[in-house]
């Protein structure tokens, strides 16, 4: 059992040759010669007696039944390997099936030998496959180690044995700042198909914050004029005037659809409400509640302030399908007040929220936990902390120790948008294999919390560890990264990260490979967008010669990628001008790409020439003739405008992490620049995909000759590159 791998400080391995393909690791006995071939198996079935079971244990208040992650499981199946598994429901195992059932629950424990829900055995033999949970939620995470071996063998040929696996801690997964940066929720629910392949359960979704308030330089206005945001949006008279961003928000019916979308892939959306600090949102809504010198503290001494969060929790507390929700608490100081005044008042507003939420709503809360017991922050023990600054607190000897629950959130592991000082921009690898100071710089889990200091680490099977979330901040506000960046920020890391957060014992040496081989296969979600191609060209147009019937375009790629035009043509190309516009099959393409166009403006008129799902290449802007680049609302511009009456023969360029426009006088680098105003400031790269949904559709005026795009990650995967460029490519 996995229980005794937790106890014995994860040092057992797994047997790849012999065994599953998978990430986290599943120790796999090899019981019998031979294997059965996947594509062998013609259904799946369901045990009858549990087909509506649901999962009480878990995180979520709205858990799918068996046979929902059953049809769940069947879609995936057919996205990846193309095989068509029906869904049948029956009273025991058949031949060439997997079958999915239940089983005893106290068979599954966790690293402090509790029972877990999200325990499961997997049984392979030449009649079928058998996954057997301790609720569905467990047969769920059986299915995401039966596709993952699967997609990882040539032969999708499965050994012929048994495993019985369960995680070591409860609450796995990631934290993302929405309040400074807005996501669309369809991003929110890739991101959850993505953690759900890698077994990660819990999507803590960072709802209010500001920009930092820079008070040394701000004056009250200014403040008042600081980004921020509160990115749900009610028409609650209560909470009228909270949300200015109406566009860049989610109503009820969104958050709802994210979360029952990620529930049925066994992930949690966990939300948190940020107050007392990072409260800026909440201060230019309402100012007489703010702290003066600092506005965004909120002043929990006057009458309104804490009926007013009361009143925000009233109105989105039936929002949310978590058991746990995070008030969040973090960082509430001031250079000019004692700690001493602030910890007493501190206490007493997590005392009152969290009573507040607790008799409304019968959920449990969580907080960062900005004063320590020995600071007078003495909180309900009911309340558990998210620890993530050493500087703030000593989660051993603060919180562990004085009876409280945490959950690691370590700023080891903590992701900045872009740039900083202190923290990097992507999972750390060496901290991942190599964050225990007890073993030999042997690897992280949970219970970790010092990767030099053994006396500040709990035990592996501490009952009180709950389990770990890697954060990703967006310090420097929404134009410093695309929506994407998120994603390619986590992306090389978040496989290692799981299998640690599991409590598999996956090596350094044996990452690399087995990421490459699973990663591409991740069901439910694009967000590398990539495009099936036979070649290396994806799509080619020929506007002048290759017109085909009906206002159609031809593909010349070979891949079918037929444009279709309301615009004009002449023996020069394609006319585009107000009111027409031509569209293709595709959205966008992801990273590593050259879309070549040649292009001939023929007015100053400003509008897109193309746009995608996910950004647009515009001609001037405004008062701005430049070249810009879209993502979301920022605009990143460079120095150069196409000139007009003249043909520019043009690449756009997505090398990596970089974007460029070459017209054959070197390549242009689009850039964003970050700090804070009146602070120092950094140029960087932002990473922007290939818009090619439309061209035209607006204002801009000019012809299009023609129009290439070709796909760079062949040439790149045969460059010279190291282990972690490969992972984080």
């Amino acid at each position: 059992m996995h229980s005794v791998v937790f106890l014995t400080l994860l040092q057992a391995t797994t047997a790849f040759g012999q065994g599953l393909r998978t990430i986290p690791t599943v120790d796999f006995t090899v019981e019998l010669p031979g294997s059965l071939r996947g594509s062998s198996l013609s259904k799946i079935l369901v045990d009858s007696k549990f087909a509506e079971t649901t999962d009480e244990n878990g995180s979520t208040l709205i858990p799918p039944t068996l046979e929902e992650f059953a049809a769940t499981f069947s879609g995936d199946i057919a996205e990846v390997l193309g095989w068509d598994l029906p869904v049948e429901v029956g009273e025991s195992a058949g031949e060439a099936a997997i079958f999915l059932t239940l089983g005893n629950s106290s068979e599954y424990l966790d690293a402090a030998g509790r029972p877990t829900s999200e325990g499961y055995s997997i049984e392979t033999s030449n009649s079928g496959v058998t996954i057997t949970g301790a609720s569905p939620l467990g047969v769920w995470w059986g299915t995401r180690t039966l596709l993952q071996h699967l997609v990882a063998t040539e032969d999708h040929a499965l050994p012929l044995g048994r495993a019985s696996d369960a995680p070591g801690w409860g609450t796995r997964g990631l934290m993302l700042d929405v309040g400074r940066h807005y996501y669309p929720i369809e991003f929110l629910e890739e991101m959850c198909a993505y953690m759900s392949f890698y077994k990660q359960n819990t999507f803590h979704v960072h709802l209010s914050d500001n920009l930092w308030n820079n008070v040394r330089l701000y004056d009250y206005e200014h403040q008042m004029q600081l980004y921020s945001a509160f990115r749900l949006w009610s028409d609650d008279p209560g909470v009228a005037g909270l949300n200015k961003r109406h566009n860049e928000s989610y109503t009820r019916d969104q958050f709802d659809w994210l979360q029952a979308r990620c529930a049925a892939r066994g992930v949690t959306i966990l939300p948190e409400i940020e107050a007392p600090g990072h409260a800026l949102v909440i201060s230019q809504w309402k100012p007489e509640i703010a702290l003066p010198t600092d506005i965004s503290l909120l002043n929990i001494s006057h009458p309104e302030t804490i009926p007013t969060i009361k009143t925000i929790w009233k109105t989105f507390l039936p929002w949310f399908h978590s058991k746990v929700v995070h008030m969040g608490a973090d960082e509430y100081r001031h250079p000019t007040l004692p700690d001493e005044f602030l910890a007493e008042e501190y206490t007493r507003f997590v005392e009152e929220i969290n009573s507040f939420i607790t008799e409304t709503s019968g959920k449990t809360t969580r907080i960062w936990g900005t004063f320590a017991p020995r600071e007078g922050g003495t909180t309900n023990k009911s309340v558990s902390v998210q620890h993530w600054a050493p500087w703030e607190a000593n989660p051993m000897w603060d919180f562990i120790n004085n009876g409280y629950d945490v959950l690691n959130s370590g700023d080891r592991m903590y992701i900045v948008g872009k740039w900083s000082e202190p923290y990097p921009q992507e999972l750390n690898l060496d901290f991942i294999f190599g964050a225990d100071p007890s073993n030999g710089r042997g690897p992280f889990n949970p219970a970790i919390f010092d990767q030099n200091n053994v006396s500040n680490n709990a035990p592996p099977n501490h009952p009180s560890v709950l389990g770990h979330i890697a954060a990703q901040w967006n310090d420097f506000g929404p134009n410093a990264t695309t929506v994407l960046e998120a994603y390619y920020q986590w992306k090389g890391g978040l496989p290692a990260l799981s299998d640690k957060q599991w409590g598999g014992s996956l090596t350094r040496q044996e990452y690399a490979g087995l990421y490459a081989e699973l990663q591409p296969y991740a069901p439910g979600q694009n967000l590398d967008r990539r495009i099936p191609s036979k070649g290396s060209t994806i799509l080619e147009y020929d506007f002048a010669t290759g017109r085909l019937c009906g206002g159609t375009f031809e593909d010349t790629s070979g891949n079918g990628y037929h444009a279709k035009s309301s615009c004009a043509n002449s023996n020069e190309g394609m006319i585009i001008e107000p009111g027409c516009q031509v569209t293709t099959p595709l959205e966008s393409k992801g990273r590593n790409y050259t879309l070549e166009f040649t292009i001939k403006p023929v007015s100053n008129n400003k509008g897109p020439i193309l746009t995608g799902k996910d950004s647009a290449l515009w001609f001037g802007n405004g008062t701005s003739d430049a070249v810009m680049l879209f993502s979301g609302d920022s605009a990143y511009a460079l120095n150069y405008t196409f000139p007009v009456g003249e043909w520019t023969e043009a690449s756009l360029i997505g090398a990596g992490r970089q974007t460029f426009l070459d017209v054959g006088e070197g390549r242009m680098e689009f850039q964003t620049i970050l700090g804070w105003e009146g602070d120092k400031n950094v140029w960087t790269y932002i990473g922007i995909e290939a818009p090619l949904k439309t061209i035209g559709g607006g204002e801009f005026m000019g012809v299009i000759k023609g129009l290439r795009l070709t796909d760079d990650n062949q040439q790149k995967r045969n460059g010279e590159r190291g282990v972690d460029q490969l992972i984080l490519a």
